[in-house]
């Protein structure tokens, strides 16, 4: 019985590290595609519209 409770908790960490590196690797993914389309265009940043004072300012990561 032990045995079978350490396979579970090995198995729990291994899924819980394995979609914690798939969403670390979407976030590089996203960062370097938008690096990317701002070298190709030759602009310096990614502009974002603030919803409550409407003003733009660049994106952050």
């Amino acid at each position: 019985m032990p045995q079978m409770i350490l396979v579970v908790l090995v198995a729990i960490v291994a899924y819980v590290g394995y979609r914690a590196f798939v969403r670390e690797a979407e976030r590089v993914t996203r960062r370097m595609e938008r690096v990317r389309r701002e070298a190709a265009t030759g602009s310096s940043g990614t502009l974002v519209k603030d919803p409550e004072t409407g003003e733009y300012h660049l994106a952050k990561d």
